[in-house]
Parts: C-alpha cells; sequence; structure tokens
C-alpha cells in the first residue's frame, strides 16, 4: 500500500488520466472531421479512462489534510516524526522550543474563539424570520411606484399653475389697457367731466 501512497504513484496516476483524456479529445476531433484512425484513438483513450476510473473505484479516495504546513516534514510518506504529545518529537523538538510551541497554541485558542463568536452571529441571523419578506417587498414596491406616479402629477401640475400664473399676469395688463382706453372714451364722451 505504500506505492499507492508515494509521490510517484500521484504523479503516474495524473499523467494517465492526462494522456487518457487527451487521447479521447483528439480521438473524438479526428471523428468529427472523418480522419483516418479516429475510431482506433477513441477506442484506446477510452479504455485507458475507463481502466484509470476502475481503479480509482477500487483504492478509494485519499484524504485531503495539509498537515505539513504544520508540521513539516509530513508530506513525505515514512517520515518518523513523534506527535508533540509524545515528548520528544525528534526533528520538531529541535525546530521548536516550549514558547513558540505555546504561542502556537496560544494563537489557535483565539482564532477557535474569534470563530465560535462567527458561528454564534451565523445561528443568530438563521433563527431571524424572513417569512414575510417577501410581502413586505412588495409592499415597498406598491409605495415606490405610486410616490413616482404622484411626483409626476404634481410635476405636471406645477406647470399648470405657471401657465395659470402667466395668463393671468396676460390678463392683467389687457385689463390694465381697457381700462384705459375706457377712462379716455368716458372723458372723450362727457366734455363737463375734463373741464
Amino acid at each position: 500500500m505504500s506505492f499507492l501512497k508515494s509521490k510517484g504513484f500521484k504523479y503516474l496516476k495524473n499523467l494517465l488520466i492526462g494522456v487518457g483524456a487527451a487521447i479521447v479529445l483528439v480521438g473524438a476531433l479526428f471523428k468529427l472531421e472523418s480522419l483516418p484512425f479516429a475510431s482506433e484513438m477513441l477506442t484506446a483513450g477510452l479504455l485507458i479512462e475507463a481502466f484509470i476510473f476502475l481503479f480509482l473505484g477500487l483504492i478509494g479516495p485519499e484524504k485531503d489534510y495539509y498537515w505539513e504546513k504544520l508540521y513539516p516534514g509530513l508530506d513525505t510518506y515514512n517520515s518518523n516524526i513523534a506527535p508533540l504529545s509524545a515528548g520528544d518529537a525528534g526533528p520538531m523538538a529541535k525546530a521548536l522550543d516550549g514558547e513558540k510551541v505555546e504561542g502556537h497554541l496560544s494563537n489557535m485558542v483565539g482564532e477557535l474563539q474569534t470563530m465560535s463568536g462567527s458561528l454564534s452571529s451565523l445561528k443568530a441571523l438563521q433563527e431571524v424570520d424572513f417569512s414575510n419578506t417577501k410581502d413586505q417587498l412588495s409592499s415597498m414596491n406598491n409605495f415606490y411606484s405610486q410616490l413616482n406616479s404622484a411626483m409626476e402629477t404634481l410635476a405636471s401640475t406645477t406647470d399648470d399653475a405657471k401657465k395659470y400664473k402667466d395668463n393671468m399676469e396676460a390678463l392683467n395688463q389687457n385689463l390694465g389697457s381697457l381700462n384705459g382706453v375706457y377712462g379716455n372714451m368716458l372723458s372723450a364722451m362727457n366734455p363737463n367731466r375734463n373741464a
């Protein structure tokens, strides 16, 4: 089983998957273009892919932990690293002294407390009732459309009021002119009034 965990096997597995997929794609292209050897390429590529998928199904998935970032040296399958709780951590004990390990632990505790607070906030958000939100949004939309309609009506009413004011000013000027003409006519008709 150690061969399945080795970097060489992982490289070989990825190489076979890539080559098989490339052969299938090129075979499909040849088939679409009616070029020679299209059927053979498709058959070879699909057989390689079928073998790979069968093999991957039999060996099972790998865990996706990246502990080597926290503990350097773990990315090698046969490394000799003892757990920190075992007392002597081998190369880790030389690389990290007690203060650094304690500092790392306190940093991790702080991060865990921050995550706990964030999860509490998410839980509070989950408990909020959003069942009437659709109705409220619909009511707000209706309100805004009526408000826009009222503002348009108000704008047209303002234009009408301005026209009315302009017409009243013109009427006042005309009445003033008519009063002057009427006064002159009365003065001309009644000569005794002038004297």
